[in-house]
């Protein structure tokens, strides 16, 4: 089953308003509103967070929208709909290398200036890739000023990883284990995601370190580097970023909690005392990439 296909079954198999195009959210105020941001070339996010989207929906009594690259996950140069983030309580980010217009980019703009939340997957470390001499240039840096990332992939913090053919085991950091983005989270678990290298300058220092990766089968040598971690940005902005977030990785119960919990801390809600039972989540690897 391709993207394109799979997409289409999803949206008509959860049957939410919210999650169509244009849809605007109609639920009671006191439901916190989460907007999910997408558009990678690589890991299908588009797939995967509309299925977090409809549980928070279902069981967790939020209201959602997601927001998709048009016309597919390719382009580079239009995300509609961002208008949204001027209501959301949320915002969850999963960019790749994006070319967003000036109006686009404002309303990010906004939204981070105004202190809400942010949430952040993988790529979105390199979201933005402006060429040089073009004044969006300083978006390229978006993960650093937002999450506390290396500012875009290579560069003077050498942002890499560690091959496609390696994966990453992960392990709960044990000063942060009380974390409660880290309820129900197992102290070890696998991850299908190739080890990205953050260190050693990232994140910052005043950053909470949650999960450590460990690279399997790496392509040089590797380090031990950070994978899940919480930040206050320069405008009081509560941030949780984490370098997972391959297709596969969405199958681990660990990782589902992880990505529950954290949207609820971000929220401002206590994170869930019942689990409400695994996702499904078998979402396709997208196509194979340099990052």
């Amino acid at each position: 089953m391709n993207r394109n296909t799979f997409l289409q079954t999803l949206a008509g198999a959860l049957g939410l308003s919210s999650l169509e195009a244009g849809a605007r959210p109609e639920a009671s105020a006191a439901k916190p509103y989460i907007v999910f941001v997408t558009g990678d070339h690589e890991y299908s996010s588009e797939l995967t967070l509309p299925i977090i989207a409809a549980e928070l929906e279902k069981k967790y009594g939020m209201r959602t929208k997601v927001l998709t690259a048009y016309p597919d996950y390719n382009a580079e140069k239009d995300i509609p709909g961002l208008e949204a983030l001027a209501d959301a309580d949320v915002a969850v980010f999963y960019l790749r290398w994006r070319l967003l217009p000036k109006e686009q980019l404002a309303h990010i703009d906004k939204y981070l200036k105004s202190g809400k939340p942010v949430i952040g997957f993988r790529t979105t470390t390199h979201a933005f890739n402006y060429p040089e001499g073009d004044d969006r240039r300083p978006w390229n840096a978006f993960g650093e000023f937002a999450f506390g990332s290396p500012p875009g992939w290579g560069g003077a913090a050498k942002h890499t990883h560690y091959g496609h053919k390696s994966t990453t085991d992960v392990s709960v950091i044990p000063e942060a284990a009380k974390n409660p983005i880290l309820t129900g989270v197992a102290p070890a678990f696998h991850a299908a995601s190739w080890l990205y290298r953050v260190r050693p300058d990232f994140p910052p220092k005043d950053a909470t370190l949650l999960l450590m990766g460990k690279a399997v089968n790496p392509d040089k040598e590797a380090i031990d580097n950070p994978v899940a971690w919480t930040w206050k940005n320069q405008w009081g902005g509560r941030a949780f970023l984490t370098t997972l977030g391959h297709p596969e990785d969405f199958q681990v119960e660990s990782f589902q909690r992880l990505v529950i919990n954290a949207i609820h801390w971000a929220a401002g809600k206590p994170v869930p005392k019942n689990w409400k039972g695994s996702m499904t989540i078998n979402v396709p690897y997208g196509h194979p990439a340099k990052s």
